[in-house]
């Protein structure tokens, strides 16, 4: 029996999560658009909430719409495997105790909180089944898949031959015995927090961004014009100070940015070495930007 893939329905939950980061990002940007053109007053403060609170969540979309890009179900004679984003999950095939519809209970299976389409993941408690956790994107696809310690939701484009091709790989038997894996991203968090140097960084870009939005915050009122680079001629270009806002927003992108991207490769030893260059350069990029605001400040008008 050869490795079976089995994905699970994608494409209905890339359109949400596509369509609501490209809504999320152009409200954000209008926000950030009109603050870099206002005047410091009411309609200051009400751009940059519409700015942040709009970007703040998309992070939070772009990692569960990518995670259902690259998520499958991998199926052979040894183990079910189940990846999705950094959440790996590998089952021996003899620790499987059933899998069955989800229709098939007695008693509804309620749904995560938070979940949306193309993301229903999260742990639930069932009367019968205990705790279930859901690593699906389709609620009418969904099986269950049960083992000692607890039962996973799942949901295959094709459950019907998912489980035909399961009922398959038990009749066939175990090759080689597949050792169990459980990698959560809470894992890798703290594996990597553990690391002084890496904690060390994380802090340092933390701090370096925060204090450059409290300091950038505290710019605006008191200048209230600033030179933001140079005209063709040479001369300084002066702007109204609240365009220094830019500085910290393209600083704190690429600071999120670095951390992500550190976070993935950070799975595997062999690209470890990627994740540290990635946080080391966060950390630079934030004191960079604190160098770049100080220079601006000499050419305050």
């Amino acid at each position: 029996m050869n490795t079976g893939l089995f994905p699970p329905s994608k494409r209905s939950g890339l359109l949400f999560h596509g369509s609501l980061l490209v809504a999320l990002g152009l409200l954000s940007a209008w926000g950030f658009y009109n603050l870099s053109h206002t005047l410091i007053g009411e309609n200051f403060v009400t751009d940059l909430l519409i700015g942040l609170l709009a970007f703040a969540p998309m992070p939070w979309i772009a990692y569960r719409g990518y995670a259902l890009l690259r998520a499958e179900y991998v199926l052979n004679r040894d183990s079910l495997e189940l990846r999705w984003g950094l959440r790996d999950e590998a089952i021996p095939l003899n620790d499987i105790e059933w899998v069955r519809p989800v229709g098939d209970l007695t008693h509804p299976l309620r749904l995560p909180s938070m979940s949306t389409p193309g993301a229903i993941l999260g742990l639930r408690r069932h009367p019968d089944l205990g705790v279930v956790e859901f690593i699906a994107s389709d609620r009418k696809n969904i099986l269950l898949v049960a083992t000692a310690k607890r039962v996973f939701a799942i949901s295959p484009s094709q459950p019907s031959r998912f489980t035909q091709t399961f009922a398959r790989a038990i009749e066939l038997g175990s090759i080689t015995p597949a050792e169990p894996k459980s990698l959560y991203p809470s894992f890798i968090l703290s594996q990597a927090w553990a690391d002084g140097l890496i904690r060390y960084l994380w802090l340092a870009s933390l701090f370096l961004n925060v204090g450059l939005f409290v300091w950038v915050s505290l710019i605006i009122p008191a200048y209230p014009q600033v030179g933001f680079g140079f005209n063709p001629d040479g001369t300084v270009n002066v702007v109204p100070s609240a365009q220094l806002i830019i500085l910290p927003l393209v600083s704190t992108f690429l600071g999120l940015a670095g951390w992500l991207i550190g976070l993935y490769y950070f799975r595997w030893e062999k690209t470890r070495a990627i994740s540290l260059s990635l946080w080391i350069s966060s950390a630079l990029s934030g004191l960079f930007f604190l160098i770049a605001v100080l220079f601006i400040l000499s050419t305050a008008v």
